[in-house]
């Protein structure tokens, strides 16, 4: 296997970590569905249940009563691809994101007047796309699944009846597996290949807060989450003897990403009774994710056990999210959400690919809180979420080309439950 083959096979699979998801990057906004109500306008002020610990860790000193909160959304996505042209052709459904389910589970316990504990289970990154049988730009991109699920164990500490800050380390374990179709470089008439890399691995990090009452009605919170870095190691499967005009290989793989840090800004605000405005800005060093390098070690073959590495510039840049939200408590039983946020995309024009086909994007969120005693309460929300049109261009000499317009939306729909005890 020439060295230039394996370069340009291999580097097709690695770009599928940076591909669509539905939040800037591929980073997940549902871990609240309390939150997600108000497209998480007020996340880290609000502190109005237990999925505090990963809105703003410091507002588990708020908490009065022992509780649990648990629950779920489900994402369905669309994109549409029009104005579609290039070699070697094929369908354009649009039909790449699957209908997705992502949990969510917290725990709060007060321990005195000063002290909380509470524990998060939570998906704070993932992405998943599968793009149809002879999709015409499968040599771009083709399948893709990274899921991170985080364990997070906190504790709050509340100073006196204005100043509280909460702090908690962060497991999170990744595991993807990425695939893309290989174009034919034997003889005429040889059946594409593909190139198929998977790996997980476990990273550390944390989560810090600060809550702070302006005034009885006004609370200002601040969290940062931090980066992760991760080394997956796995495999990498070569298959299809006409993609790189050899037969096919196995390879010992790691690859090295970091999930950026973020810091997330909110002020909560009761305006009377019945009124609370919430608002929020969050920053994502999406910077740090400038290359993808994926180190491959033969086993066997024309290398005989020689480390081929690759690297895959992706030049993401970083981002900011604003949003806006309201409450209505309607009265002791139901509370009325509404919210919209504004959120950019962290990729650049000349990197844009079908991994990568997402915009700036607009949220409209609505969510309702029913609590038919003191002892529980069920959150429902819906968002939908419409990105800009953003146009692909690519061109290779191995790959073909590709040109298109995406315009993808999505629809989520989240429930929960909190139980008091």
């Amino acid at each position: 296997m020439s060295n230039k083959i394996l370069k340009s096979t291999l580097a097709l699979a690695i770009s599928a970590v940076s591909s669509y998801s539905l939040a800037s990057g591929f980073a997940i906004n549902e871990q609240s569905i309390s939150s997600l109500g108000m497209s998480n306008a007020g996340r880290a002020s609000s502190a109005s249940d237990a999925s505090t610990v990963y809105g703003n860790p410091a507002g588990m000193a708020l908490i009065e009563r022992e509780q649990v909160t648990a629950g779920a959304a489900v994402i369905f996505a669309k994109a549409d691809i029009t104005n579609a042209s290039g070699r070697p052709g094929g369908s354009n459904d649009g039909d790449m994101v699957p209908t997705v389910a992502i949990p969510m589970g917290y725990y709060v316990k007060p321990i005195d007047e000063n002290w909380a504990f509470g524990l998060g289970v939570y998906v704070p990154f993932g992405l998943a796309t599968d793009y149809e049988n002879g999709f015409a730009g499968r040599y771009y991109g083709d399948k893709s699944e990274v899921n991170v699920i985080t364990i997070q164990p906190t504790v709050s500490y509340r100073f006196n009846d204005q100043l509280s800050i909460g702090f908690g380390p962060t497991i999170n374990r990744i595991e993807g597996e990425l695939t893309s179709e290989v174009p034919n470089l034997a003889p005429a008439g040889a059946p594409d290949g593909e190139v198929d890399i998977k790996g997980d691995d476990v990273g550390y990090g944390y989560n810090f807060g600060l809550m702070y009452e302006i005034t009885p009605s006004t609370r200002l919170g601040v969290t940062y989450h931090s980066k992760v870095e991760y080394s997956l190691e796995g495999h990498t499967t070569v298959s299809g003897v006409g993609a790189v005009g050899t037969s096919a290989g196995r390879y010992g793989a790691s690859l090295d990403v970091t999930t950026p840090e973020a810091v997330d800004f909110s002020l909560t605000h009761q305006l009377n009774n019945g009124w609370t405005v919430h608002a929020g800005a969050t920053w994502t060093r999406w910077s740090r994710f400038d290359k993808l390098v994926v180190e491959n070690d033969q086993v066997g073959g024309a290398y005989g056990g020689a480390l081929t590495t690759i690297t895959e510039e992706e030049n993401w840049h970083d981002t900011w999210a604003v949003a806006a939200g309201a409450e209505y408590q309607l009265n002791k039983q139901w509370v009325l959400r509404t919210g919209i946020a504004l959120d950019q995309a962290p990729t650049n024009n000349t990197d844009l690919s079908p991994r990568i086909p997402t915009g700036d994007r607009t949220i409209y969120s609505i969510g309702a809180g029913w609590s038919p005693n003191d002892d529980i309460t069920v959150d429902v929300a819906y968002s939908y979420l419409n990105e800009e049109d953003v146009h692909i261009d690519r061109v290779s000499a191995t790959k073909g080309s590709y040109s298109a317009t995406y315009r993808n939306s999505a629809h989520a729909l989240g429930a929960q439950v909190t139980y008091r005890f």
